[in-house]
């Protein structure tokens, strides 16, 4: 069999669809902490540039440790998909 391009474009998107599902849940979390963060500190007047940055490294983390096991499971079948695309060649 060979690789054609639809093959190719077919992968391409699972990856990209693959890379959003893995990476979106951490990306909102550290919007939504930065925009609370952001709004606390217009309405206090605190000016401080590393107020945000603890914040979310925390939530990030702590969202990271939550859903590793689900992310571990989806990347693991999009390695298990291309692998079994490229045992087909």
């Amino acid at each position: 069999m060979e690789m054609t391009d639809q093959m190719i474009i077919n992968i391409a998107r699972d990856a990209f669809y693959y890379t959003i599902i893995i990476c979106g849940p951490l990306l909102l979390v550290s919007l939504v902490v930065g925009l609370i963060i952001s709004v606390f500190q217009a309405a206090t007047t605190i000016s401080e540039q590393t107020l945000t940055f603890v914040p979310k490294l925390i939530a990030v983390f702590a969202t990271t440790a939550i859903l590793l096991p689900f992310m571990i499971d989806t990347l693991k079948a999009f390695t298990i998909e291309l692998f079994n695309i490229a045992s087909q060649m």
